[in-house]
């Protein structure tokens, strides 16, 4: 009988993952980030694709700030920005003001809640607080995702942009990318699952790098 092939692990993580095409596509993913200091943790070709879609009228939210935070006040006319660690919120908001940005609302919302209740969470009633069809795009990249894309569903314009990063993790897809969901696997999370199905009748852009996944999403007229 045939055992099981143990994956190798380093300091407990295991490495299955790294394969030929896995260690190129880090490989890849560094030198970008290397090459582009100043862009966002997203993928490449989303933030090509976001860098012609945004327009300096626009007015966003991000959940989950960073790189992202400065890059994004650089094209648009506001944005709301939502963090949850308060040492990080601090250096981005040093950086914000080195850089001279002042079209951010930034706040910090520590966790508060398990993620089961995050919908009960103050990061994600931030979303909440925002009026509906307000916004022209919105980033998600921090906690409590799903509570956090369900409620900001609403706020986002016809025509408008949502863009959720490690999408991979969260929706199935058929893409390579390590720790990803993969069909016929369902959504981790009853609110994942809801969002799934509003989502279903809004243009869909998904990137890979082959490291972590980004997708964008168009709202659709019929959107609700």
């Amino acid at each position: 009988m045939r055992t099981a092939a143990v994956p190798h692990q380093i300091r407990g993580r295991t490495v299955r993952h790294w394969t030929p095409r896995y260690v190129r596509a880090r490989t890849l993913q560094a030198l970008y980030q290397r090459t582009h200091p100043d862009a966002p943790w997203l993928t490449p070709d989303a933030i090509d694709l976001l860098g012609s879609m945004l327009r300096p009228s626009d007015v966003g939210a991000e959940f989950g700030s960073g790189r992202s935070t400065l890059w994004l006040a650089r094209r648009c006319a506001h944005l709301a920005s939502v963090e949850h660690d308060k040492a990080w919120h601090s250096k981005v908001a040093q950086t914000l003001a080195r850089a001279g940005i002042t079209n951010v609302d930034y706040r910090c919302h520590p966790p508060d809640k398990p993620d089961a209740e995050g919908g009960e969470s103050a990061y994600a009633g931030a979303a909440q607080l925002l009026s509906d069809e307000s916004i022209d795009f919105a980033l998600v990249d921090g906690v409590y995702r799903d509570h956090v894309t369900m409620f900001l569903l609403p706020k986002i314009k016809v025509g408008g942009i949502l863009i959720i990063d490690n999408v991979n993790r969260y929706l199935p897809s058929l893409t390579t990318s390590p720790a990803s969901l993969r069909p016929p696997a369902t959504p981790p999370t009853a609110t994942w699952e809801q969002v799934a199905a509003a989502l279903d009748d809004w243009r869909r852009i998904w990137t890979s790098s082959g490291v972590w996944d980004t997708a964008i999403f168009l709202k659709a007229e019929t959107s609700k």
